[in-house]
């Protein structure tokens, strides 16, 4: 770790102890806004899905740099976009399609190859935006229920330019029918090499999920180190994991399908201490209904961002709204409940009129500048056509994030 970024860290784990033992202090949250970036619920523009920005520098301030897709059914995406906010969003470029991340007639007739669960990251070594996502299969306008061999596929934008489409390959029969990091954050080390946790299988149910070092030279993602298994029997198993440093150690957030959500530590990233469902600090366990969950780094405080049962939503497909965010308890890896917060809140009645609910289960967290963090959403309705509106969550700070 950077002197600085160890110094900084450090220097907010002494007011974290403060506060813990009683110090008085101000909330850490100052505000949290919701705004709509683009409308498409009312049929005036497209649904535009998986909204995932990243913070780019540049010599006159912050690009914020932005992927997303948009939805057309279950699990039926049209062709990647981009586009990009030079004002911390205030304005916004058209979005302009990814041409290496478009759709392509399979090779045996079956039907078109695409591109979705998109993260684009920028990587400071090389001066570049790496962009993954995981390969998909449609026939023609419906996703393919027979899925072949699926796995991570990735472009990089560099000087203004896209690169072709490239897979990650990894010879393992574990992942024989799919191995991927789609919908998840990536951490960008010190030499330049990537971390995440990867799931997969080598059949449809019970997917595993590792830690993964790849280097990067601002062209080729390649595998170079896999760690110690993590297994999960229940339905598909541990899906969409997220990956994040804070203070010397990495923790994952991993999807399931038993209503539970999985967190895990490790000292390295690759070999992680045995997995433990979302618990509220005093060791109640939150319901999850098989949805991503993602960080959001402070330098005073680690929040997850996530989605649970709630009195207001127990009739909305897996619980998919509202969206609720909450510091992490780093000792015990539990979520303190008086922190949480709404981050998009539930629309409509999750109670007697959950189709009328717009879902929030694929989103993004990042953070823009040292007093404002994002969570970005494609809120859509599955009865209605799929239709929905492009959301954030603007979350501002009351004391400056020193980890931007």
């Amino acid at each position: 770790m950077h002197r600085r970024r160890f110094l900084q860290q450090s220097a907010a784990g002494m007011l974290a102890a403060n506060l813990a033992s009683g110090q008085s202090a101000s909330p850490l949250i100052a505000s949290i806004d919701k705004i709509t970036l683009k409308h498409g619920r009312d049929g005036s523009g497209p649904s535009w899905f998986h909204p995932r920005p990243c913070r780019v520098p540049s010599k006159d301030g912050p690009v914020v740099f932005m992927t997303m897709q948009e939805i057309r059914g279950s699990d039926f995406f049209l062709p990647v976009h981009w586009m990009e906010s030079r004002d911390l969003g205030q304005t916004w470029s058209e979005p302009q399609p990814v041409p290496p991340l478009g759709r392509v007639p399979t090779t045996d007739g079956r039907g078109d190859e695409g591109v979705c669960d998109v993260v684009p990251q920028y990587h400071a070594k090389t001066g570049s935006i790496l962009a993954v996502g995981h390969n998909v299969f449609y026939k023609g306008p419906k996703f393919d229920r027979n899925q072949p061999a699926r796995c991570p596929v990735y472009a990089v934008f560099k000087d203004g330019r896209w690169s072709e489409r490239k897979r990650l390959v990894w010879d393992d029969p574990r992942g024989a029918n799919i191995y991927t990091n789609n919908c998840g954050q990536r951490e960008v080390l010190e030499d330049g090499s990537i971390a995440f946790v990867m799931s997969f299988g080598a059949k449809q149910t019970g997917r595993s999920a590792a830690g993964v070092r790849c280097s990067f030279d601002g062209e080729t993602l390649a595998i170079e180190k896999v760690g110690r298994e993590i297994k999960h029997a229940a339905g598909r198993g541990l899906l969409e994991p997220s990956l994040v440093r804070y203070r010397g150690k990495f923790y994952a957030t991993l999807r399931a399908e038993d209503n539970r959500g999985y967190v895990a530590a490790s000292d390295d990233g690759l070999d992680f201490e045995e997995k433990q469902p979302w618990c509220w600090d005093d060791g109640t366990p939150l319901e999850m209904s098989t949805t991503q969950q993602h960080w959001l780094p402070h330098s005073e405080a680690l929040h997850l961002v996530y989605t649970r049962k709630d009195a207001s939503n127990v009739n909305v497909m897996r619980w998919r709204a509202p969206l609720f965010m909450a510091q992490v308890d780093l000792k015990t890896l539990r979520l303190i409940r008086d922190t949480e917060r709404i981050v998009l809140p539930l629309e409509g009645d999750g109670v007697k009129a959950p189709d009328e609910v717009p879902l929030m289960g694929n989103f993004q967290t990042t953070n823009i500048s040292p007093n404002e963090s994002w969570v970005t959403d494609g809120g859509m309705l599955p009865k209605h056509g799929f239709k929905g509106d492009l959301l954030l969550g603007k979350i501002r700070w009351n004391r400056p994030n020193t980890l931007v």
